[in-house]
């Protein structure tokens, strides 16, 4: 293993543990957004904790396939000019600029940005599922194992959109945690992070089953 491959291999794992680490973080953070006994303003600094701690995991999942294309094109297991490498990471850092920004301006930031997000998102996902199952079919010339870690990385992506569908109610309802219906916004937060839950576990689910092929790799060629 060269030094340059070493460093792909180390950024693509720190990918990998940046996404489940930060997403079990914020995970169990959110536990005490429907905690009894605990006043409004403590709930309202748990989200915020909440959504501070997710950047990690968001941040990963725009990293993983820049680190993971770069990886696979230093390593020989893609036949592709190493400069659509480059290209890769400089796309990435883009988006992740748009992520941040879209993060940091706390719903401020111009509805142009918040489409350009979900246009990349929606079209990545399309992409990695299409390219994935022509990798499996032979249609694409790459090993199988990076065609199976495609359609999982497309699942991990639909799933976050999916997650932002049902947490679309949860600022109304952190809102009113402080107002006369607060008994009804405590039950409104815990009804949307239940419908979030499976969706997370997914995530869960589909990044460890990616690591975990990419350690099987051999057995896919």
């Amino acid at each position: 293993m060269t030094f340059e491959i070493a460093i792909w291999t180390l950024l693509h794992v720190l990918v990998f543990v940046y996404w489940l680490g930060g997403d079990l973080g914020a995970f169990y953070t959110s536990r005490f957004l429907t905690a009894p006994n605990i006043s409004p303003e403590k709930r309202l600094m748990a989200a915020k904790i909440v959504n501070d701690v997710d950047m990690a995991p968001r941040t990963a999942l725009i990293l993983a396939l820049p680190t993971g294309y770069m990886l696979a094109v230093s390593s020989g297991w893609l036949a592709a000019p190493i400069w659509t490498a480059w290209l890769g990471i400089i796309a990435g850092v883009a988006w992740l600029a748009i992520a941040w920004h879209l993060h940091l301006s706390h719903g401020n930031a111009p509805k142009l940005l918040v489409r350009i997000d979900l246009v990349i998102r929606w079209a990545l996902c399309s992409a990695l599922i299409f390219s994935g199952l022509a990798g499996l079919a032979g249609m694409l010339g790459m090993p199988q194992f990076i065609a199976i870690k495609l359609i999982l990385l497309a699942a991990a992506i639909l799933m976050g959109l999916l997650i932002r569908v049902v947490l679309k109610p949860l600022g109304t309802a952190l809102g009113n945690l402080s107002g006369p219906s607060s008994d009804k916004a405590e039950r409104d937060v815990a009804a949307v992070l239940t419908k979030a839950k499976p969706l997370v576990m997914a995530i869960w689910f589909f990044i460890i089953l990616a690591a975990f092929t990419g350690l099987l790799k051999p057995t896919f060629f």
